[in-house]
């Protein structure tokens, strides 16, 4: 998780907005926010105030995706998806804002890996001649070593 991500969210005109990189903004009301109560410690406050967050970002109906954008984040984020929604959990702060502040950068950083594009299928090269003599000296010198080990017994036994 970057910090420079979370420096992104507070230099928003609207600190709810999602900021994934220069040119892609999440505006907040594209984003579905759910709060509940988290287990754990809280003090006297820890069953009245709900911090636990769950940040929903439905793919299919936001506009500020692009067809392109939208079908790479599908594809890359799948194991992610429940349906067509990326959702983000986040319960470590005591402070519902805090969370949500956490779930902003995470979706951020969800989507930012994302939209990255894939590497590069890997070419098929073969060992060079010098790769290969090495190996087959290394395999020669276990095959001796092994053969050496095999001690076999004399006929006078």
């Amino acid at each position: 998780m970057g910090c420079h991500a979370f420096v992104f969210v507070q230099l928003s005109s609207d600190p709810l907005n999602c900021i994934v990189n220069d040119r892609l903004v999440i505006p907040a009301a594209e984003l579905q926010w759910r709060f509940s109560r988290a287990s754990g410690p809280g003090g006297q406050g820890v069953n009245t105030t709900d911090s636990r967050v769950e940040l929903v970002f439905d793919l299919e109906r936001s506009s500020a995706l692009g067809p392109f954008r939208r079908a790479r984040l599908k594809e890359r984020l799948s194991t992610r998806l429940d349906g067509t929604c990326l959702r983000v959990v986040v319960a470590e702060e005591r402070s519902q804002w805090q969370n949500r502040q956490l779930a902003l950068v995470r979706l951020g950083d969800l989507l930012r890996e994302g939209l990255k594009a894939p590497p590069p299928e890997r070419r098929a090269t073969r060992p060079g001649r010098g790769a290969v003599r090495r190996r087959l000296e290394a395999k020669g010198r276990r095959s001796a070593l092994k053969r050496q080990r095999q001690g076999k017994p004399s006929l006078d036994d």
